[in-house]
């Protein structure tokens, strides 16, 4: 893993500053628009314009790369995103915000794009699962290190918002420079999604709950914690222990992945997301909160990486990286609607209303998966491949490099078969 860090390094220090830079813009709009007096609806919908703009980054950005290149179209990118976050202290007015949380959130997935890009080709294909895994590393501890900055100044001032924007502004800096030649954009056919659904109806359905589990928590954690009457180290620290269970836990379920049917690993982890979130309906007192956070992120990060490799198990190789766009798709569209939602429950029943949606999603994902587990019998251990780490927030560059590394382990899984078959 140490070689594979020493040849991306700037890259990995550029995207870890950025991470910081989004991770603490999130946090800091919770904040300030709750101490501007918006309701939960208008902070609901604000959260939810970043996946909009970001599911519509995810098709029309692999445009823009291919007709004026990664450079032009990630220095183009990079102003917006600067002046973004210049903007929101500047006019604060809901409606405002969220179109601008609109195009921040465009601009961010043709970012990642283009970043994971060179990324990806940066990395040999035995380094490969190291890179990935780092990566994952990386973003998690650049969230992780985000909470730290609204607890450094007053959010209900001007500053702080300048140095999201000055983080992010540095961050492309080691990206540029340590580039080499710029990476190919190949166009893939895509896979429809009836199509896949056919093929695993799991993946489908999970991959879309965990799109609204995923933006709720990202998106609406700190809107709970100003609702609930949180400080606002106390906000960070919650949003912290959520990143920082998800990096924690990612490791271990996927080592049982490999070893063990991944439907009942799914259903299992499912289960004790749906019983963390069942515990702050007893309890809201902070040191509470502090390890529900930790279990829902300890449960929700790999359950999105065990979901796409449930998938993967049951595609044929040519068909892994069109089927890693439509997951994608069901992703974010899962992601625009669930903030709106979460926010629609905290407005009816309180901050409670955050657990509540949670605990719905991780109860119909363990019931849906033990209904599929009657329907269909588990994969046997020659068509699976090795887990391999993968967040929400990854784009369908990492998303098709994950892909590429199931196709890899199957591959080297052959031979031992046959083998042990001899």
């Amino acid at each position: 893993m140490s070689r594979a860090f020493l040849m991306s390094w700037p890259l990995f220090l550029g995207i870890f500053l950025l991470m910081v830079g989004n991770g603490s813009q999130g946090t800091l709009l919770g904040i300030r628009g709750n101490l501007e007096g918006f309701s939960t609806f208008h902070l609901s919908l604000v959260m939810s314009a970043y996946f909009a703009g970001f599911l519509g980054g995810s098709q029309l950005a692999p445009e823009m790369i291919r007709r004026v290149g990664h450079i032009r179209v990630f220095a183009a990118l990079a102003s917006f995103i600067s002046a973004i976050l210049i903007l929101y202290p500047t006019v604060t007015d809901p409606w405002v915000w969220i179109a601008l949380r609109v195009a921040f959130g465009f601009c961010m997935c043709g970012v990642y794009v283009t970043a994971e890009s060179w990324l990806n080709s940066s990395a040999p294909n035995n380094l490969r699962g190291q890179t990935l895994s780092l990566y994952m590393i990386v973003q998690t501890s650049g969230v992780v290190a985000a909470q730290a900055l609204p607890m450094l100044g007053d959010p209900s001032q001007y500053v702080l918002f300048v140095v999201v924007s000055v983080l992010v502004s540095v961050s492309f800096a080691p990206i540029l420079l340590s580039v080499t030649p710029t990476p190919t954009f190949a166009s893939t056919k895509r896979m429809g999604i009836a199509q896949l659904f056919k093929v695993s109806p799991l993946g489908c359905v999970g991959i879309m709950l965990m799109g609204g589990v995923y933006s709720s928590t990202f998106g609406m954690a700190s809107v709970f914690g100003a609702r609930a009457g949180l400080s606002v180290s106390e906000i960070s620290l919650f949003i912290a222990a959520i990143y920082v269970g998800g990096l924690v836990c990612q490791f271990p379920i996927g080592w049982l992945s490999d070893r063990t049917d991944r439907r009942l690993l799914i259903l299992a982890t499912a289960a004790v997301g749906a019983v963390g979130a069942v515990v702050p309906f007893f309890s809201l007192s902070f040191p509470v909160l502090l390890v529900v956070g930790a279990v829902i992120g300890g449960v929700a990060n790999p359950l999105y990486g065990l979901l796409v490799a449930h998938t993967a198990d049951f595609l044929e190789a040519d068909d892994m990286a069109s089927a890693s766009g439509q997951l994608l798709f069901l992703n974010g569209f899962a992601a625009v609607i669930g903030p709106v939602i979460t926010g629609f429950a905290m407005g009816s029943i309180g901050p409670n209303g955050f657990f509540l949606f949670l605990l719905g999603l991780f109860a119909v994902l363990a019931l849906y998966t033990g209904y599929r587990m009657t329907r269909r019998p588990a994969a046997s251990e020659g068509e699976t491949g090795e887990y391999a780490p993968i967040l929400p927030t990854a784009s369908m560059v990492t998303m098709e490099a994950v892909t590429e590394s199931y196709i890899d382990s199957e591959e080297e899984q052959e031979p031992e078969d046959e083998e042990h078959a001899a």
